[in-house]
């Protein structure tokens, strides 16, 4: 059996980290749920990559158990407000992480 991350995470979300790099933060309020989740093997930095067009070597992330969280983190595509930019504060570039399969 298998879930979707955004049905498990109690927040993911996407924003900013400087005008030069995303960040999204995979929140969890269950422990269980989220040792499910990081030990999975599903967030990987090919996964993130593939879902979002980068070099895996480009991403980073970071497990942080005592927040039952996990961040990912790369360059922005486009600088922050540029005329390429259609979305100034990466709000809404966190929805491809929803549907990844968890086991």
């Amino acid at each position: 059996m298998t879930d979707k991350l955004g049905e498990l995470a109690t927040l993911i979300r996407s924003k900013n980290a400087g005008p030069f790099m995303l960040t999204f933060d995979i929140m969890f309020d269950d422990p269980d749920i989220y040792v499910r989740v990081r030990d999975a093997g599903v967030i990987t930095c090919e996964v993130i990559a593939k879902l979002y067009s980068r070099p895996p070597g480009s991403v980073n992330i970071y497990w942080v158990d005592a927040a039952l969280a996990g961040k990912v983190s790369f360059p922005r595509p486009v600088i922050q407000g540029s005329l390429e930019d259609t979305d100034m504060h990466a709000g809404q570039q966190f929805c491809p992480l929803l549907d990844i399969s968890v086991p």
